[in-house]
């Protein structure tokens, strides 16, 4: 592992920061077998280029030198070549103008495909495709208030459910203020491991519509759905907000400590581009970029050879011994009753516990995820990086910089 002291450089791409970044930083490790020149290529994003370089590709804006000489200096694209050099004995990464004559000018292999996308279409920070439904939508209410807004209570013909061009009937819409809505299905609250306490409701996103007829029910719509329109799913404003679709990467707050409480789309094994909720938001000064690594364990699991269950040392522990039974590392934990069946049971009798049955499994780093949108208590993250399954519960800390 190669480990260089660095000064903070240029920009990152997309947002410049170089107003922001001065001084002097800690050594940063390159990646194990670092490549001195990488060709940009279509599908690339900033995190998995900055990975090819660097061990911890949030530290990208420290090593990124852009060449203000030659075009837009925040966008990289496919095409380009990315060197890693010294300048004045310490390392950078940058442009390479060597190839194609120098003259400035970027030179973009063209490949067959089927689809194709604008060639001057600039690389993005993350997948940006694995988030687009999550980056306007209200996915998360601070109240309960969604289960009183407007609601579907029917449509046309005696159908169960609707989906586009359809119309619906919506309870009560009296005004034409607002013509354009969302269509959501609330979710289960949001609770907080730790306290238990309600941090939100989720709210699944199913369709957008538009106002047709005011009324109580009043006429909507559908324009476009991610699924099936039903009887029950409330009806919302739809938010105008211009959604983010780039992203600085940066480490979350200093000492900031949170967990995953949610995982969307259904899925019980967290992986690599999974959406998760976190139990942080902008209360815990949270915002869309924020880093922060993964971790496993902290949680008490059964000694199977102290409880017996592996193994049983018969030379020192006898059931003939009353030590066995009623020994110091025992304690009481209670009455049972009708114990071990309901139909055979004993008389009521005393609960034992081994003291020292359990261990608690020491935490390992599993993974790394990115902050893309925040709310007042919740926020929801893409996992950038899954080095074993990761599971609704696992905490998270912002990484060491």
């Amino acid at each position: 592992m190669r480990a260089f002291c660095l000064r903070l450089a240029l920009p990152v791409v997309f947002i410049s920061i170089g107003s922001l970044l001065t001084g002097t930083v800690a050594a940063i490790d390159l990646a194990e077998q670092a490549p001195e020149v990488y060709e940009v290529r279509p599908g690339d994003t900033l995190w998995s280029i900055a990975g090819r370089f660097l061990r911890d590709p949030w530290r990208w804006p420290e090593v990124w030198e852009a060449n203000d000489a030659v075009g837009d200096p925040n966008l990289i694209y496919p095409g380009e070549r990315l060197r890693l050099t010294q300048v004045g004995g310490e390392p950078r990464v940058r442009r390479d103008w060597t190839q194609g004559g120098g003259d400035g000018m970027r030179t973009v292999r063209l490949h067959p495909r089927v689809r194709t996308s604008a060639l001057d279409a600039p690389v993005p920070t993350i997948p940006v495709a694995s988030i687009a439904p999550f980056l306007s939508q209200p996915w998360v209410a601070d109240s309960d208030d969604i289960k009183r807004v407007p609601y579907v209570v029917g449509f046309p013909d005696d159908r169960t459910i609707a989906g586009p061009y359809d119309a619906v009937f919506v309870r009560r819409i009296p005004t034409t203020q607002v013509v354009e809505f969302e269509i959501l299905r609330p979710g289960d609250p949001l609770r907080d491991p730790d306290n238990n306490r309600i941090l939100g409701y989720e709210a699944t996103f199913i369709a957008n519509a538009v106002l047709e007829r005011t009324g109580d029910p009043a006429i909507l719509r559908v324009t476009s759905a991610e699924r099936e329109v039903a009887i029950g799913d409330r009806v919302i404003p739809a938010s105008l907000e211009a959604p983010l679709e780039n992203f600085l990467p940066r480490p979350g707050p200093a000492g900031t400590r949170g967990r995953i409480i949610s995982v969307m789309n259904g899925v019980t094994q967290i992986g690599q581009y999974d959406i998760v909720v976190l139990n942080l938001g902008q209360r815990d000064r949270l915002v869309a970029g924020s880093v922060f690594e993964i971790f496993r364990g902290g949680e008490r699991t059964r000694d199977e050879v102290r409880d017996g269950t592996a193994s049983w040392n018969w030379r020192e522990q006898s059931p003939l011994d009353g030590a066995f039974w009623m020994g110091e590392d025992w304690s009481f934990a209670g009455w049972l009753r009708d114990a071990p069946d309901p139909n055979t049971p004993l008389p009521l009798h005393a609960e034992l516990e081994h003291d020292r049955t359990t261990y608690v499994r020491p935490f390992q780093r599993a993974g790394i995820l990115m902050v893309f949108r925040t709310f007042e208590r919740v926020s929801f993250a893409l996992v950038l990086n899954a080095r074993t399954a990761i599971r609704v519960g696992d905490q998270v800390e912002p990484p060491e910089s």
